[in-house]
């Protein structure tokens, strides 16, 4: 069984490769997901900056009681996966938390445009140190620890999906 650290850091080295050879012609499955994926559908978002574009398949949380509990107790999640939190309008403050989160995550919080604003890397499994993600914060994606920087996904990065207001949204359907 290979340590978790190590195992992170192989799984990393192999997405820098696969991003590499991407810059180099070819496309990264994710890059390439998304450039042949249907605009928007709601098992999915796509993500596009100046780094290139991803998709990854979703679960919606769009309750308070699938927002409370999230990702929570989940031995893992597939490399391309992730969970999407909808609220219905701006928030005065959004913060999230690691509790019985088991998995390192990367929590990406995004405007009532689905821009990127703050992301909290590598959020520590189990740890409730608030992770804030600052006021008017509407839309947050939760992927595996550490793809977000693997992948150049930064502030400024637009995020499509149908939840997102079309007339509001920086990267319509």
């Amino acid at each position: 069984m290979m340590p978790a650290r190590l195992f992170t850091v192989a799984r990393r080295g192999a997405l820098a490769i696969g991003l590499a050879i991407g810059g180099l012609g070819g496309l990264s499955p994710m890059q390439a997901a998304a450039q042949s994926a249907p605009a928007c559908r709601a098992e999915a978002v796509q993500l596009r900056g100046d780094w290139g574009a991803a998709r990854f398949s979703v679960e919606l949380a769009q309750t308070p009681a699938e927002r409370a509990e999230g990702l929570m107790n989940r031995p893992s999640m597939p490399m391309g996966q992730g969970m999407l939190f909808v609220y219905e309008r701006p928030q005065s403050s959004v913060a999230f938390w690691m509790r019985n989160t088991l998995i390192p995550l990367d929590i990406i919080y995004m405007d009532e445009t689905g821009t990127v604003q703050r992301i909290a890397a590598e959020a520590k499994p189990l740890d409730e140190t608030p992770l804030p993600g600052g006021s008017g914060i509407q839309f947050v994606l939760e992927i595996n620890g550490g793809l977000a920087a693997a992948m150049g996904i930064a502030p400024g990065t637009q995020l499509r999906h149908p939840a997102i207001p079309q007339d509001r949204a920086a990267w319509p359907c």
